[in-house]
């Protein structure tokens, strides 16, 4: 399996965040290696927020609450 296959944790996501923001941070970063970057950085984001989501139904679930039956954190709708 590769990188790109492979299911990271959520702290193994948040550390290829932020190896990501280090990378564009860097003064001498040429425009196309900042758009790579930062597309990749928005991918892994995604995969955090999902992440995120999941555990926090699963906790509203264990919880017992109807909220978690009512809650769709993948909506964008406000």
């Amino acid at each position: 399996m590769s990188d790109d296959e492979r299911e990271y944790t959520l702290e193994e996501n948040f550390e290829l965040l932020e190896k990501t923001i280090a990378q564009l941070e860097e003064d001498d970063i040429p425009l196309e290696d900042a758009f790579l970057a930062y597309t990749k950085g928005m991918e892994i984001l995604k995969k955090c927020n999902a992440q995120i989501d999941k555990v926090e139904k699963k906790v509203l679930e264990l919880s017992g609450t109807e909220a978690a039956e009512e809650t769709d954190y993948g909506s964008s709708e406000v």
